[in-house]
């Protein structure tokens, strides 16, 4: 082979090894992107079907039920508007508690009950997860507005 046939080889095979490592990057972004749903689009079936999401918004009052001597336990999120119900076994942040933001990272169950692998609690009392801020605020300006046309599907 001639040098500048070596050369164009190599160039080549490197253009080629390359393109296969952005292909194998972009999968690998794909398969670990983690998607926000609101809850209300959860509660109309907006949500996605074969992988895992986040959900997030403010634990209900006396919605928070513990399997006695078990790490299961499950308890209902809100966005001011709608409802889902969270079933989740494992060690709850500390800061978790009835009435406060918390983020859920799972998927939902056949029965319609959001099932957590990972639930996150804000860190402080000013802090939360700017999704979950935009939504609540968004769901507290609808209500401000008069309803038009037929109902919104939930808690109007």
């Amino acid at each position: 082979m001639k040098p500048r046939q070596q050369r164009m080889l190599a160039v080549g095979l490197a253009v080629v090894g390359v393109a296969i490592a952005a292909a194998l990057t972009f999968r690998a972004f794909d398969e670990n992107m983690m998607f926000f749903v609101e809850i209300s689009d959860v509660v109309a079936g907006e949500y996605p079907q074969e992988r895992n999401f986040r959900i997030g918004g403010l634990v209900v009052a006396d919605s928070v039920e513990r399997e006695e001597g078990s790490l299961a336990m499950s308890f209902r999120v809100t966005d001011t508007r709608c409802e889902v119900g969270v079933v989740y076994e494992g060690v709850l942040p500390d800061l978790f508690r009835e009435g406060q933001g918390v983020v859920a990272h799972g998927a939902m169950g056949d029965d319609g009950v959001f099932v957590a692998d990972k639930i996150l609690a804000k860190h402080d009392e000013n802090y939360m997860a700017p999704e979950v801020a935009e939504q609540l605020a968004q769901h507290v300006d609808d209500k401000m507005q008069p309803l038009q046309g037929s109902g919104t599907g939930c808690n109007s």
